[in-house]
């Protein structure tokens, strides 16, 4: 299958590792790292977000494994060949496939089986890791002729089903980066695709509760019907 590959990837040649995300993965294997960020240019723009990413997250050790222009099969290969050795994280925030969605050599079905493919990764390298699944962005203006937001919406619909509430926690933002009338503004994300300052702190507001409690590994129902979660402590 096109998002299974054994073999290396000639994106990333060092079967070892990938030196664009030497400095995390070093912190990282200390064993200190409690969560991971997980994904494309995206994730990676947590890094000029060093002082709200502090905030936020420096409780937790957390190192950021985003690298622009990373598709499904570019983070499958990171797991696979090195990224994942020797460390455990409590969580790893995940987010990939806007990237596939922009082009047409891909369906949904395959950028789906492609994320299931990285959790089954993870969970074969740290088995009681959790990942906190988000839903991938919207991109573009609006709703009308924007293939990419459309794909986006159908893999989103398909990764959904990964959610079983316990390994893998399926949690879709996207809304809150809209206008009423499904628009994006160019004030949370300037080319319609990356977020800005004020994008990531609408990110981080809204997975904080959700985060903490897998850090904590405390359970969660669904949402209720005000939208909000609902936690209880394991029996």
């Amino acid at each position: 299958f096109f998002f299974s590959s054994r073999r290396r990837h000639t994106r990333y040649p060092l079967v070892t590792g990938v030196q664009t995300c030497a400095l995390p993965i070093s912190l990282a294997k200390k064993g200190e790292a409690q969560v991971v960020f997980l994904g494309d240019s995206i994730t990676a723009g947590w890094n000029g977000q060093k002082a709200l990413f502090d905030k936020e997250y420096a409780q937790y050790k957390a190192v950021n494994f985003g690298i622009g222009g990373d598709r499904v099969q570019h983070v499958l290969w990171r797991v696979e060949n090195g990224e994942f050795e020797g460390i455990k994280p409590k969580v790893v925030v995940l987010m990939i496939g806007t990237n596939n969605s922009g082009t047409a050599e891909n369906s949904p079905e395959q950028i789906a089986a492609g994320i299931k493919n990285i959790i089954a990764a993870i969970q074969k390298r740290s088995a009681d890791t959790k990942v906190l699944l988000l839903a991938i962005f919207p991109r573009g203006p609006g709703e009308a002729n924007n293939p990419g937001r459309t794909k986006n919406k159908a893999v989103n619909a398909l990764i959904a089903k990964f959610d079983d509430g316990q390994k893998v926690h399926y949690f879709d933002i996207g809304p809150k980066f809209l206008a009423a009338d499904g628009t994006l503004s160019k004030e949370i994300m300037p080319d319609l695709l990356h977020l800005n300052a004020k994008g990531y702190q609408i990110e981080a507001d809204a997975i904080r509760e959700k985060l903490a409690a897998l850090v904590k590994d405390r359970k969660s129902t669904r949402l209720n019907s005000s939208h909000e979660w609902i936690f209880r402590m394991p029996s």
